[in-house]
């Protein structure tokens, strides 16, 4: 099947791109907006609306493949590319990428992805966010020019050996930490709540007793208002590294902080997720490995799960060889090509480590759809229910076209 024409369509996320350091620093919220200066470079206010370009590629047969370019929620911090443009970005593909790509005959997707993936203008790689959109387009088209789903296309192009099937949802909250929950429980969501817990001293707390506080609100509310006594989801937070901020990066001070919060947890399981920030991806290999082997000195059975400065394919290597963590998330956008993300995967899964199939709230339902069939090809332990804050909508989005997947399968088979 031959590429004739490309789009490119400017358009919204599902949520917003956040100066992260400006929020850390201590920005207040204005109703939905904050108050105050940005410090992340690119940043015009520290709250702004996310934007998309969609990347249409019109096929001979008539068919058109689709994929989204997105960034992040916390871009230009952590190792991240910085805040995206769109129009900046359609002019980049129009000008240098579309003419490779009209007239191109889709085979296989691996080769074409890493091509894309690796592709410089003025000897410099294009944008992480391009990367992410070009390949998805990609790889819509190579399934439909061979009539299956993304996700066998993964299969059968990696050779996984997994059986494609649906993977629990992760759920996040935003700041509304309180009715989502509510709506996560009410729909049985695998993972939840995240919490959004990234400003040190209203949402951890100096001493950590303000998380302390929520961990258990949420635990007796899943016992409260649960129609199943056999739904036992899994506690994940995100903390952004607030617990390391309130314990001057004691390793033993957060290790028992954690055990503390464990015990608030039971009888269901907890992962934290970046505890401490490294400053650095070595820096941040180190701390976690630390931290990792503190809470196995103590017999605990929390879960660290790893994201900031864990950005490419390359970091999450380093990852997985220190053992540095439980869970590597693999923050989709910031990997650029959906390739990484499938090679990523693969390999955590083939170390023994648990693969979270993330993003952010910050992308697209196309963004979302092409993140299930990857997930579900990939085998991982969880994907992350998105785009936005509200839970229902990712929910909807994620979960149906995991469902739907499942079934076009079973149905062949």
């Amino acid at each position: 099947m031959k590429i004739v024409d490309v789009l490119c369509v400017p358009g919204l996320t599902g949520f917003y791109v956040d100066d992260q350091a400006a929020i850390l620093a201590g920005a207040e919220h204005d109703g939905f907006d904050y108050v105050g200066t940005p410090i992340t470079p690119g940043f015009k206010s520290i709250r702004e609306p996310g934007q998309s370009l969609s990347v249409l590629l019109v096929l001979d047969s008539g068919e058109v493949a689709h994929g989204d370019c997105a960034v992040v929620q916390y871009s230009g911090v952590g190792g991240r590319d910085p805040i995206f443009n769109a129009i900046e970005a359609k002019k980049v593909i129009e000008s240098s990428i579309t003419p490779i790509l009209i007239g191109r005959v889709i085979q296989d997707f691996r080769s074409i992805a890493l091509e894309i993936d690796k592709f410089e203008v003025s000897g410099k790689r294009i944008s992480a966010g391009i990367r992410y959109g070009l390949t998805q387009a990609l790889l819509d088209a190579v399934a439909k020019s061979k009539s299956i789903t993304m996700a066998e296309v993964i299969k059968d192009e990696y050779q996984t050996g997994i059986d494609i099937s649906v993977v629990p949802m992760f759920t996040q909250s935003g700041d509304d930490r309180y009715s989502n929950v509510d709506k996560m429980i009410l729909k049985e969501s695998g993972v939840l709540p995240h919490g959004l817990i990234n400003n040190l001293e209203t949402k951890l707390g100096l001493d950590g007793q303000i998380f302390k506080d929520y961990v258990l609100w949420v635990r007796n509310r899943i016992l409260e208002i649960r129609k199943k006594s056999t739904y036992n989801p899994v506690l994940q937070f995100d903390v952004y590294g607030t617990i390391g901020q309130a314990f001057d990066g004691d390793i033993d001070k957060c290790a028992d902080y954690l055990v503390e919060v464990s015990k608030i947890a039971a009888p269901f399981s907890l992962r934290v997720e970046h505890v401490i920030d490294g400053e650095s991806v070595a820096g941040q290999v180190k701390v976690s490995k630390a931290l990792r082997d503190a809470l196995a000195t103590r017999g605990s059975k929390v879960e660290i799960s790893v994201d900031e400065w864990c950005n490419t394919l390359e970091d999450i290597q380093l990852f997985v060889e220190a053992k540095a963590a439980d869970i590597i998330h693999v923050k989709m956008p910031d990997l650029g090509g959906i390739n990484n993300t499938i090679e990523a995967l693969l390999l955590v899964r083939k170390s023994g480590l648990a693969g979270y199939c993330g993003g952010t709230c910050n992308e697209t339902d196309r963004t979302a759809q092409v993140s299930a069939h990857i997930a579900m090809a990939c085998g991982t332990i969880q994907i992350l229910a998105k785009p936005g804050m509200g839970v229902d909508e990712g929910m909807m989005i994620v979960g149906n076209e995991m469902s739907r997947t499942a079934a076009l399968i079973a149905n062949r088979k």
